[in-house]
């Protein structure tokens, strides 16, 4: 089964409509719709803004459905002059910069556990992705996607997590969903779509007129992803 997990309701009500033979169940506050889309058995939730929902939510989905993959999809900042409002993000890898334990002598983001600051994403799942947006029409980078628990909007903090991460992109979750699922060996994807430059006028001027854009771009993307899954399936 195929989990899809967004923060916010603008990400996934789309997709959640389209499930048919629909069953719903909730665990740990969150509301798992599961059923149907193309033909290819799915799992869609909205696990609300900030990593620690996030890890939640994806613990939750893990323990209580066969879940074989997991993509994450929804709304981010750009970190790059390259990286503009609309561009599509598919993630590399994931970090979660707002870890900090270097006074113990670790680097910046060091993940206690998986014992890295870098999160491998499953290379064929975002590969799939990539030629689906790809085929869609969109432009399309592959990079490190950072998450925290901060709403990015200063130039400071952008160039930061740009210089200390190599990153290209920046969000709430992807690196908690990341970080749940490397600890249960379920493969998982990032995918998102730039709402805002991650600078000053973010909060104020572009995610404000942007974030329904983008979620419609990310949500296209996946359900042309989840054609291409029922194609391969119909041929076995």
């Amino acid at each position: 089964m195929l989990g899809i997990i967004g923060a916010m309701d603008v990400e996934v009500n789309a997709l959640k409509a389209r499930v048919k033979s629909k069953t719903t169940a909730s665990f740990a506050g969150v509301e798992f719709v599961c059923g149907f889309i193309e033909d290819v058995m799915v799992c869609v939730a909205q696990c609300g803004i900030g990593k620690v929902n996030a890890a939640i939510c994806t613990q939750a989905m893990i323990d209580n459905f066969d879940i074989d993959k997991i993509i994450n999809i929804g709304c981010a900042c750009s970190l790059s002059p390259d990286v503009v409002i609309k561009n599509v993000v598919i993630a590399t890898d994931v970090c979660e910069h707002d870890i900090d334990i270097t006074p113990l002598g670790d680097p910046k983001g060091f993940i206690d556990g998986l014992n890295t600051v870098k999160i491998k994403t499953d290379k064929e799942l975002s590969d799939k992705l990539s030629r689906c947006a790809i085929n869609s029409g969109e432009k399309i980078h592959r990079g490190t996607i950072a998450s925290g628990d901060v709403f990015i909007a200063s130039s400071e903090l952008k160039n930061s997590l740009s210089s200390d991460f190599g990153a290209i992109c920046g969000e709430m979750e992807g690196g908690a969903i990341g970080h749940a699922c490397a600890a249960n060996n379920i493969p998982f994807a990032v995918l998102r779509s730039i709402s805002d430059g991650g600078d000053e006028s973010a909060a104020q001027i572009d995610y404000p007129t942007f974030k329904k854009i983008a979620a419609d771009i990310s949500t296209a993307i996946i359900v042309d992803f989840i054609k291409t899954e029922q194609e391969q399936i119909s041929l076995y």
